[in-house]
C-alpha cells in the first residue's frame, strides 16, 4: 500500500472509501518517542488493518498559552518514525480543519465530572473537555476500528473509554503499558525540556511509586504520608499524590483487588505525571453458566491466550461422583461423606498435549467423569452440603494468589465473589444439546437421540438452578454471553476484551 499524508478533513472520507479495510488509529500530539513507536508498532502487529496515525497538538487542551507556545514541533522527524514504524497514513490537520470557525456542527464536550475532577483535573481546568472533544472529532471523521491508547495517560483513558460507551461509537480501545526510558521514567513528549537535575528529581519519583509497589506485595499496605516526606526533603513540588481505585477514581479501600498510586510533581516549568498498579493477588475470571454452553472449551483457551491458570471446578464435582460410584459410597450418611472426604485428593496435571488430566487420588479420571453415568449422578452429588463445603474450599485454596480462571457453575457467586471479571455463559438448550451430540468426547451423548438429550439437559438445568446450597443463578455483577450463533473464537474474543477493559496490561507486568 502506498503511504500517504492527507492533510485536510475532506480528504479524510475519500482516503477511507479507497483502502478497503478497517482502521487502526493512533491519536498523537508530535514530537514522538518510544511510547509512539510501541503504540503504532503494536496496531501493526495486531491484525492486517490500515494503520492511520495522526499529528494534531491541540489547543483546547492547554490552559496556559505559553506552555501551548512552547510544546515541542518535529513534524518532519515524527513523518519518518510513524512511517518506519508501520503507519501506512499520516492525518496532519490544521486547527482551522478541525475546529472550522464557523462550523456550528463541531461539538464541544464535557468530560464526566466523576472521572475528570480528580488527579490531573484538579489544576488543569478544561484539558479534558478539549482530550474529550478533539478525540469524537477524529473519530466520526476516521471511523477507525481500533483506537490505541496508552496507559501512561490512565485518567485519559477512562475518560475516553467513557465517551465511547456514552456516545455508542462502534470503536474498540486498545491499550499499551506505560514505556519507560532506560532510568526508569516514563516516556513523554514534554522530557525534552528537563534539565539533567531535573531528570534526577523525576526519576526518584518514579523510583518511589516502585519501591512502594514492591512494599506493597509484601505488606499489602501503602505508607502514603512516607513517600510524601521522601520527596519533599528532595525539594520535589508535589500536585498530588493518590491511592485510588483504578476505574472510579475515588479513594481505594482495604477490599479492593487492583488500586492505583498516582502522582504529579513539577519539575521547573516542566509538569510530569506517573503512577504504578497495586495488587493484593493476581486476577481471577469466573465463567459460570448451564452445562452445554461451552464454558470448558472457552475457558481453556482464555487461559492458554492469557497464560492463567485453567481451574475446571466441575471437573473436580465430577472426579468426585466417580469415586463415589466406583467405591459404592453411601452419600447419605453424612458423617461417613465427611470422613471419606478428608483423605481424598483432586488433583490437576499438564499432560504431554498442553491439556490437563484429573487425578483423583493419584489415578487419571480425565476420560472416564465424561460420561453419561457421571452426568446424571454429577448434580445430585454438587448439592450434597458436605461435598460442596469440601470442593469449594479446595478451590479458593487454589485460588489464593489468582491468576487463574475458573468455570463451573457457582463460581462468581460462591467460590470467587471477589473475582475481577465474571461470565454468565449461556445457550440455547437446542445449541447445548447440538453440542453435545456432535462432542467426540462423550460417546453416550452420541448414543441418544437429540429430543432425548434436550430433555436430560432441561433435567440437569432444573437439578442446578433448584438446588438448595449454592444454585446455579448469574452473579448481579456477572456479563451474559449467549453463545448462539458465536464461534468458540468470537466468544473467547469478547471475553478477553472484557477482561483487557478491567485489568490494565501494567497491572500484570512483575
Amino acid at each position: 500500500m502506498k503511504k500517504v499524508i492527507i492533510r485536510k478533513t475532506e480528504e479524510i472520507e475519500n482516503w477511507r472509501r479507497n483502502i478497503n479495510s478497517e482502521i487502526n488509529f493512533i491519536p498523537t500530539m508530535g514530537n514522538l518517542h518510544n511510547g509512539h513507536i510501541k503504540l503504532i508498532s503494536t496496531a501493526k502487529n495486531d491484525n492486517s488493518n490500515v494503520n492511520l496515525v495522526s499529528i494534531f497538538i491541540n489547543p483546547l487542551q492547554f490552559d496556559n498559552k505559553l506552555d501551548l507556545e512552547n510544546y515541542p514541533k518535529t513534524i518532519d522527524n515524527d513523518i519518518k518514525i510513524s512511517f518506519s514504524n508501520g503507519a501506512d497514513a499520516i492525518f496532519i490537520p490544521s486547527i482551522e480543519d478541525i475546529y472550522p470557525p464557523n462550523n456550528k456542527n463541531i461539538k464541544f464536550l464535557k468530560a464526566p465530572e466523576e472521572l475528570s475532577s480528580a488527579l490531573c483535573g484538579l489544576n488543569r481546568i478544561g484539558h479534558f473537555d478539549g482530550v474529550c472533544t478533539v478525540v469524537y472529532r477524529l473519530l466520526n471523521l476516521i471511523k477507525p476500528k481500533n483506537l490505541y491508547l496508552g496507559e501512561k495517560d490512565w485518567q485519559q483513558l477512562l475518560i475516553l473509554k467513557n465517551l465511547v460507551l456514552k456516545k455508542k461509537l462502534n470503536v474498540a480501545i486498545k491499550s499499551i503499558p506505560t514505556q519507560r526510558d532506560f532510568d526508569g521514567i516514563p516516556l513523554s513528549s514534554r522530557n525534552v525540556h528537563l534539565s539533567k537535575n531535573e531528570r534526577k528529581l523525576i526519576r526518584f519519583f518514579s523510583s518511589e511509586l516502585v519501591e512502594a509497589k514492591k512494599i506493597f506485595q509484601k505488606e499489602k499496605k501503602i505508607y502514603l504520608n512516607e513517600i510524601i516526606k521522601k520527596l519533599l526533603a528532595k525539594k520535589i513540588s508535589i500536585e498530588y499524590l493518590e491511592h485510588l481505585h483504578p476505574h472510579t477514581l475515588q479513594k481505594a479501600k482495604i477490599g479492593d483487588n487492583i488500586s492505583l498510586l498516582a502522582g504529579a510533581i513539577r519539575c521547573g516549568e516542566t509538569r510530569l505525571i506517573d503512577h504504578v498498579f497495586l495488587m493484593r493477588r493476581r486476577p481471577i475470571i469466573a465463567i459460570d453458566g448451564p452445562a452445554g454452553s461451552g464454558k470448558s472449551t472457552v475457558t481453556k483457551l482464555i487461559a492458554k491466550k492469557l497464560k492463567l491458570l485453567y481451574l475446571d471446578t466441575g471437573a473436580m464435582y465430577r472426579a468426585l461422583s466417580w469415586l463415589i460410584i466406583k467405591e459404592s459410597i453411601d452419600y447419605k450418611k453424612e458423617k461417613k461423606l465427611q470422613n471419606i472426604l478428608k483423605d481424598i485428593s483432586i488433583v490437576f496435571k499438564s499432560n504431554t498435549n498442553s491439556h490437563q488430566d484429573v487425578y483423583v487420588n493419584n489415578y487419571c479420571v480425565t476420560k472416564e467423569i465424561r460420561s453419561q453415568k457421571i452426568n446424571s449422578i454429577v448434580s445430585k452429588i454438587s448439592s450434597i452440603k458436605e461435598v460442596r463445603k469440601f470442593l469449594v474450599e479446595e478451590q479458593r485454596k487454589i485460588g489464593e494468589s489468582g491468576g487463574l480462571v475458573a468455570e463451573g457453575r457457582d463460581i462468581g457467586t460462591t467460590v470467587f465473589p471477589h473475582a475481577e471479571l465474571k461470565i454468565f455463559l449461556t445457550a440455547s438448550i437446542d445449541e447445548r444439546a447440538k453440542r453435545r451430540k456432535s462432542d467426540k468426547n462423550s460417546k453416550d451423548s452420541q448414543e441418544i437421540d437429540l429430543h432425548s438429550l434436550k430433555e436430560l439437559i432441561k433435567k440437569r438445568d432444573f437439578e442446578d438452578s433448584t438446588r438448595e446450597i449454592s444454585p446455579l443463578i448469574k452473579a448481579n455483577d456477572a456479563i451474559e454471553i449467549i453463545t448462539d450463533g458465536y464461534s468458540i473464537n468470537e466468544v473467547v474474543e469478547k471475553i478477553i476484551d472484557l477482561y483487557n477493559d478491567k485489568i490494565p496490561k501494567e497491572a500484570e507486568i512483575e
